[in-house]
């Protein structure tokens, strides 16, 4: 079974027990913190993935992670992973479980990508449109700032991207010029 499929399941039946003993928040607290420390710490994932290092030091590293501040569900939940020897893919329930939470709360998150910081109107138009595309009420975007788009915005919301960037325009104007149509091809 692939790594996705078993991390969606985890993530499902955590997210299931969080809602039936209203823990909910807590629970994403604590699993979001962990898909931020994973993204900002390459290494934490690295040693959740080693076979060398046993079960119970990677279960004695995520405890010290949420030692001071977790949910009554969390540590549990690492030490059944852990018992199963699923620790490997403990990033990815964190990453499902995000994603399931935002299902279920019926929020969108989209990334944009602008040459400059969004103003308020930008902002609530760049919103309107999400969620015209998603369908869903509530919109979180994701805001960052890349100079070589020169002008425009990139806007991805789950597998759809709308690229209106100059730079992307000019490498279409590229490539179009780059054909020749006046020259008689043999």
């Amino acid at each position: 079974m692939s790594n996705h499929r078993v991390a969606s399941r985890y993530a499902k039946s955590i997210l299931d027990l969080s809602i039936e003993k209203g823990l909910l928040e807590e629970v994403f607290e604590d699993f979001n913190a962990l898909a931020a420390m994973a993204k900002a710490n390459r290494e934490l994932g690295l040693a959740l993935s080693n076979p060398v290092l046993t079960s119970d030091k990677k279960l004695k590293v995520l405890k010290a992670l949420f030692a001071k501040k977790s949910s009554a569900l969390t540590i549990p939940f690492f030490e059944i992973v852990s018992r199963k020897n699923r620790e490997n893919i403990l990033i990815d329930i964190a990453k499902e479980f995000v994603a399931q939470y935002n299902l279920h709360k019926s929020i969108q998150v989209a990334e944009v990508t602008t040459t400059t910081a969004l103003t308020d109107a930008q902002r609530s138009q760049l919103v309107a449109v999400v969620k015209q595309i998603s369908g869903l009420n509530t919109v979180q975007l994701v805001e960052k700032i890349n100079a070589d788009l020169i002008g425009g915005f990139v806007l991805k919301v789950n597998d759809r991207q709308l690229d209106e960037s100059l730079s992307s325009k000019l490498k279409a104007l590229r490539v179009q010029f780059s054909q020749n149509h006046y020259e008689k091809q043999f």
